[in-house]
């Protein structure tokens, strides 16, 4: 069965934070909007694809959506479970109502009737909404980055993706190799041995370890306070110094550090350096041990790594990231490259394209990106809405 809907507002595609955020900044315009979400819930990432100790990276006060703050009891770094209690409270609060299990399949712009059509496709039924706006909200991390190793089918232990761990307790006791060293790939690491298992940690290329917190104060925070008096050179090297005296020489535990500084990083590839939460110590202390990259994966358990060494482990984790998976559903070549899912035009002029397009959430910035995004949007549409 077909059916054909026309939507009098904006149609958002993803009920993640950034989909929240834009509706929400739509709503206090009085502009309505649809949001379509092909998960059965709202922040299906945080509710489905996540591990169980996560806890939020930055204060909270940097990652609250606009126009409500994070409950005064909740901690510093607020736990999964409260940050998807955020999110509830702030859905049910601005009435963001999202139509689930609405796998968009196809979006493009109908030259002729100037306006979006945008396919969804369920179980029997195939929808296709019209609208004069489209807000892209899938985000950066729509799809999990599995990639293909050598001699995966013949390794015969588990292989997933960190998309599907959620704790440590069933590997407890066993060996396990941690592919990516990102702030996932460091979590999931301490989790497993506060589990009692034997993980190892793939470090393949150069990685910036800060601590989460300097001088009693919020890493994140510092670095965007001293950014308001100094330029960001000198930031990044009041920040790896700090980190020498509180972390130590990390490139003596097999973590060297890239030759350009953290913050300068982030602005240029997007990489987010990470913030530890305990797992430098377990390295320190040997129960985590650094391996360097695979080289291919053999019979029997048996990983073979770059230096030519083999070890045998009963699982492996990849921690190898998300993806966007914009070019796949979005008929459209201006606004996001193809090769990556992403804007083209770098931050902060990537949230408006053609035609009534629109993005949320690809800024590389998190959640404050996001929210900056949002308000845009929503002020931009508020012009021309009638």
């Amino acid at each position: 069965m077909k059916r054909c809907v026309f939507v009098n507002g904006p149609v958002i595609v993803g009920a993640g934070p950034s989909g929240l955020a834009a509706a929400a900044c739509l709503k206090q315009k009085g502009v309505p909007s649809l949001v379509l979400e092909r998960s059965n819930c709202i922040a299906s990432l945080w509710q489905l694809k996540t591990y169980d100790r996560l806890h939020l990276h930055l204060p909270k006060q940097f990652c609250e959506l606009p126009l409500m703050s994070f409950p005064d009891d909740f901690p510093t770094y607020p736990t999964k479970q409260q940050f998807i209690k955020y999110l509830e409270l702030y859905s049910m609060t601005f009435d963001i109502r999202p139509v689930f299990n609405q796998t968009v399949v196809c979006a493009n712009y109908d030259q002729n009737l100037g306006l979006w059509r945008v396919r969804t496709e369920t179980t029997g039924m195939a929808t296709e909404y019209v609208t004069r706006w489209l807000i892209v909200a899938t985000g950066e991390n729509a799809e999990a980055v599995v990639p293909g190793i050598e001699g995966m089918e013949e390794f015969g232990g588990s292989i997933m993706h960190t998309s599907l761990y959620k704790s440590g307790e069933i590997f407890r006791g066993k060996k396990v190799l941690v592919v990516g060293c990102g702030n996932s790939g460091m979590e999931v690491c301490l989790d497993l041995c506060n589990h009692d298992a034997n993980p190892s940690l793939v470090v393949r290329n150069t990685v910036h370890v800060l601590p989460r917190e300097m001088l009693g104060k919020s890493t994140f925070g510092l670095s965007m306070w001293l950014l308001k008096w100094l330029p960001i050179r000198l930031v990044d090297q009041f920040l790896l110094i700090t980190s020498r005296l509180l972390l130590g020489d990390t490139a003596r535990l097999g973590l060297d550090r890239p030759e350009i500084g953290p913050l300068q990083l982030k602005n240029l590839s997007g990489k987010t350096p990470v913030l530890d939460v305990g797992t430098l110590a377990k390295i320190k202390s040997g129960d985590i041990k650094v391996c360097p990259g695979i080289m291919r994966l053999l019979k029997h358990h048996t990983v073979e790594f770059m230096n030519g060494q083999t070890e045998e482990y009963d699982a492996i984790i990849l921690a190898t990231g998300y993806k966007s998976n914009v070019p796949s559903w979005l008929k459209e070549k201006e606004m996001f490259s193809e090769k990556d899912g992403l804007p083209k035009r770098p931050f902060p002029s990537g949230w408006k394209g053609e035609c009534g397009l629109y993005a949320v959430g690809f800024t590389k910035r998190g959640l404050l990106g996001a929210s900056m995004d949002a308000k845009k949007i929503a002020d931009d549409i508020h012009q021309y809405f009638q």
